[in-house]
């Protein structure tokens, strides 16, 4: 990522932090509308899932710059999200919904510019998560264990 884009990136974190499960609340209804099947991957009180999803962005985000210091826990959720029964094709849907829930929250002032660093830095976040998964998953019980 370029450092302009680790600059949006942050700043328009920034603005929704502060509505982090209003914002997290809008990811889980645009993700479940996007895809009802996802939902039974999910308990039915998402209080404590709004704030892992918030917390991990928020992790992301302070480390754009120096992603090497949080890959290992990337993978990790990579291997998690594995177990779980999180396929590599959902990993798409969460990008769309996350993208959308930012538009939301963001308005006017998510620009294309905006998107695209969101995007950039989703799909880091994603291949490495996606590749620890495969990876756990090919190594035996692995990715189930995670």
């Amino acid at each position: 990522m370029t450092p302009r884009q680790i600059e949006l990136v942050r700043s328009s974190f920034a603005v929704v932090e502060p509505i982090a499960d209003a914002a997290a609340t809008i990811f889980y209804c645009r993700l479940f509308d996007l895809d009802p099947s996802v939902r039974a991957l999910f308990a039915t009180d998402m209080t404590a899932q709004r704030r892992m999803l918030m917390q991990t962005l928020a992790m992301v985000v302070r480390s754009l710059d120096r992603l090497e210091k949080v890959v290992p826990a990337v993978e990790a959720l990579g291997r998690r999200h594995t177990g779980y029964g999180v396929r590599p094709g959902d990993f798409e849907t969460v990008g769309t919904a996350l993208l959308d829930t930012l538009e939301e929250a963001l308005g006017p002032s998510f620009t294309i510019e905006t998107r695209d660093a969101w995007a950039a830095a989703y799909g880091i976040l994603a291949s490495v998560m996606i590749g620890a998964g495969e990876q756990g998953a090919t190594s035996g019980s692995e990715g189930a264990a995670a």
